[in-house]
């Protein structure tokens, strides 16, 4: 019998204990011997640790049960269950199966390890992950900003991108710094008392990693010479084994809140990284391109920890290369990002993350596209909270507040007019309406001239 075998008898062993059973207890009923004690309580240990399991009480009158409400699961805030409406992404009905599977208790999802035929039946330029229809679209709100050498559009809004790009990648792994101590920090180096130093750290390692994708646009590509300096880069200082960085991982890796095991032994791992970057260099389509490896890198993960970071500033290689419009995920929520991923790992399926995908390149392009292209219905959230924005903004200008005393602001502005779950999301926008403002757009707010001027020569 194996572990997962193991496992499965376990939690329904435990089910037919509605107040809970003692790790004795458990042994008598699956009639394990004496000699099975402690494999037993290694494995309640490990159903407990995965949120399996409920462990109430302590030593020896320590009693488990199987959770009964998602309450009861104390699942990671990351994986709240939210709502279409709340997440702002439009799901088809194969994305809302998908979600709906990766958020059911992790106990009645099933345990799955890498499926290499998941990556040896994808044959480039013959299967196709985004349909024609979409490549279009993408190709259309996105498209080729001139017959230019790789990456010029890249250089001509490269402060833009820095920032953007540095902190939604950093955001999506539950950095806590704003838009704004973001700026702050790659401008001026400036640190955030009181934040863990990983976070800036983090965040610094994102702009050279931009940098160096930037600079070097003429000469590289989809190669594993690429991919491990981008490894390198992003993972600078944050690992323990300073040897790993740049180098494909030897030891076990573990997914958190998700049923997945990835491949344990090196040589799959060589292998599978291998057989990626071939297919990936041989796509020609650089929005298939790109997708490709935000599926597959996670999928794998080749490396002992960043590789969503790398899967994401990869993907942006091949827009780089093409000057179209970069990928910096902006509004991109949480959650939902995750979830996309989860169906990947556990489902093999790449309808959720796809959406999120094209959604996230939809409002990235609008972000930067010259022409600003309409792309469905304004924001629902900047309209439902227009005057307080305009109000906050307002007031940052007329106060002259400078950047930290702004960041001050916004929070409390948030934590006293807008609900919990929506703090982080108004704190965003407002700070990218600051940072948006110039000489140009200043009457919106409101403001007289020499407001604006008085609060910019502070604010520079």
């Amino acid at each position: 019998m194996t572990k997962q075998d193991d496992y499965s008898v376990l939690l329904k062993t435990i089910a037919d204990f509605p107040n809970g059973a003692s790790s004795e207890e458990i042994r008598v009923a699956l009639k394990w011997p004496v000699s099975h004690v402690r494999t037993v309580q290694r494995r309640l240990a490990t159903l407990v640790s995965e949120n399996r399991l409920l462990a109430e009480g302590a030593s020896s009158a320590r009693r488990y049960r199987v959770p009964l409400s998602k309450k009861d699961l104390g699942l990671p805030p990351m994986m709240p269950v939210v709502m279409e409406s709340e997440t702002g992404i439009p799901l088809s009905s194969d994305a809302k199966i998908i979600r709906e599977k990766v958020l059911e208790p992790s106990y009645l999802r099933m345990p799955v390890g890498y499926n290499r035929e998941f990556l040896d039946q994808y044959i480039p330029n013959n299967t196709y992950y985004l349909s024609d229809v979409i490549r279009r679209h993408l190709l259309e709100i996105g498209g080729s900003h001139g017959d230019f050498p790789a990456g010029t559009y890249a250089r001509q809004i490269f402060n833009r991108l820095l920032i953007d790009l540095s902190w939604n990648s950093s955001r999506l792994e539950g950095n806590t710094y704003s838009l704004l101590e973001t700026e702050r920090l790659l401008k001026l180096t400036e640190i955030v008392e009181g934040k863990d130093l990983k976070e800036a750290q983090m965040i610094l390692n994102h702009k050279e990693a931009i940098e160096f994708l930037v600079d070097s646009a003429g000469g590289i590509g989809i190669n594993r010479l690429t991919i491990f300096n981008l490894h390198a880069i992003l993972s600078q200082n944050l690992l323990g084994d300073v040897e790993a960085c740049g180098r494909l991982r030897s030891i076990p890796v573990g997914i958190g809140q998700s049923v997945y095991n990835p491949p344990g032994v090196p040589q799959v791992i060589e292998e599978c990284f291998q057989r990626i970057v071939e297919i990936a260099s041989k796509i020609q389509d650089p929005f298939e391109q790109s997708f490709f490896l935000m599926v597959q890198l996670p999928y794998l993960q080749p490396f002992e920890d960043v590789n969503k970071r790398v899967s994401r500033l990869a993907a942006n290689i091949p827009l780089i290369l093409h000057n179209l419009s970069p990928l910096s995920f902006v509004d991109v929520p949480i959650q939902i990002y995750v979830q996309g991923l989860l169906g990947v790992y556990e489902l093999n399926r790449i309808e959720l993350l796809r959406e999120v995908f094209v959604w996230a390149y939809e409002r990235s392009c609008l972000h930067y596209s010259a022409k600003r292209k309409e792309l469905g219905e304004p924001d629902p959230f900047r309209m439902r909270y227009r005057d307080l924005i305009k109000e906050t903004v307002a007031s940052i200008v007329r106060n002259q507040m400078n950047r930290s005393a702004a960041v001050e602001f916004i929070k409390r502005s948030a934590n006293e007019s807008v609900p919990s779950e929506e703090k982080a999301r108004f704190v965003e926008v407002v700070e990218t309406e600051i940072m948006s403002l110039h000489e140009g757009n200043f009457s919106r707010y409101r403001l007289r001239y020499s407001e604006y001027t008085a609060w910019r020569s502070v604010w520079q």
